[in-house]
């Protein structure tokens, strides 16, 4: 700005004809919000929840008349997503949207819903996380200095990638070195189908394919095109065997800050954007498909059932339902029918 001014100070000495503009320069600052926010996610810049959330700052901007202004930091761009849990949980970062099964490890109820094999459609996704089920984890994350908005956005059925072998049945997992997210519920779910499963942050996800630290990965489709692992990896087994979704997360503190009516106006925002994301993560899932194919990966269809017959011989759903609660476990299963059983 002082640059900007100095170089209009100079021409209307020079010409005597903008006196006029320079006044309204130093008037009107080019940032006249009364709130400025950080919104920090840990996806590419392309990828829907972006996009989205751009266009509800957007909007955001416009209802409250410039008062609040929300600037995105994409791509981990502030930090790993437990840097950014940190940072949210104390406020140097305002909003963050976080994957539910990185949030398990601060609140573990969250866990519940990437579950193995528990969804197995998008029906009983949302029925399970705009019902009791998401009433529930929130209430939990409410507990805690962050809060969550009212809907979660779709991060999409998770699918495994590799480098090495095709994996087609339970038995091709077996000593398979796979990075997940550090994230209790899926290094849990990998070592019941006696995988090798390797906790890696996302922004070192992409190096630890290509130096071969680990042969696979898993993740929705959209994040395997965005992040661009396609170029790492040789195949995609479609197993859907865990849905996860983001939870925009926001400091109590923080926004406690903005006044009701604007608190009203972000939330309303958000949570409009959490469903227009939610049907371009669907549309995306087809077209992804074929996008992966004309770029040389091997899409695998799986059967699904033979995965939790696996589990269910095993004490992995029994662990959780101890880890969870009763109440929780019952709000799941009204969703997904029996587990383990």
């Amino acid at each position: 700005m002082k640059d900007i001014a100095f170089a209009m100070k100079r021409r209307t000495l020079m010409t005597g004809a903008l006196t006029l503009p320079l006044l309204t320069v130093l008037k009107h600052p080019a940032s006249a919000a009364e709130f400025t926010l950080k919104y920090a996610t840990g996806q590419d810049p392309t990828h829907p929840v972006n996009i989205r959330a751009k266009e509800a700052f957007d909007r955001i901007r416009e209802a409250t008349s410039g008062k609040v202004e929300i600037k995105l930091y994409p791509a981990n761009q502030l930090g790993s997503d437990t840097d950014l849990l940190a940072q949210v949980r104390n406020g140097s970062v305002d909003f963050f949207n976080l994957s539910s099964l990185v949030l398990a490890t601060f609140v573990p109820l969250s866990g519940i819903t990437s579950l193995g094999f528990a969804f197995k459609n998008y029906d009983q996704v949302w029925q399970a996380m705009d019902g009791e089920l998401g009433a529930h984890i929130r209430e939990m994350i409410g507990k805690t200095p962050i809060f969550a908005m009212s809907k979660i956005w779709d991060n999409g059925f998770r699918q495994i990638t590799s480098s090495t072998k095709e994996i087609k049945t339970p038995d091709d997992l077996k000593g398979f070195k796979l990075r997940v997210p550090p994230a209790p519920a899926l290094t849990s779910l990998f070592k019941a189908l006696d995988a090798a499963p390797s906790p890696i942050n996302f922004n070192e996800l992409y190096s630890a394919l290509q130096t071969k630290v680990v042969e696979g990965q898993e993740n929705p489709l959209a994040i395997i095109s965005t992040a661009r692992l396609y170029e790492v990896q040789k195949s995609v087994s479609l197993t859907n065997h865990v849905w996860d979704g983001y939870w925009v997360l926001g400091n109590k503190n923080s926004f406690a800050r903005l006044p009701k009516d604007l608190q009203d106006i972000v939330a309303r925002e958000l949570d409009r954007s959490a469903l227009d994301q939610r049907a371009d993560i669907a549309r995306l899932s087809e077209s992804l498909k074929a996008d992966l194919k004309g770029k040389g990966i091997n899409l695998i269809e799986v059967q699904q059932d033979d995965f939790r017959k696996v589990l269910a011989s095993t004490s992995f759903y029994a662990d959780w339902k101890q880890k969870y609660g009763e109440d929780a476990w019952k709000s799941l299963e009204k969703v997904s029918g029996p587990l383990g059983r």
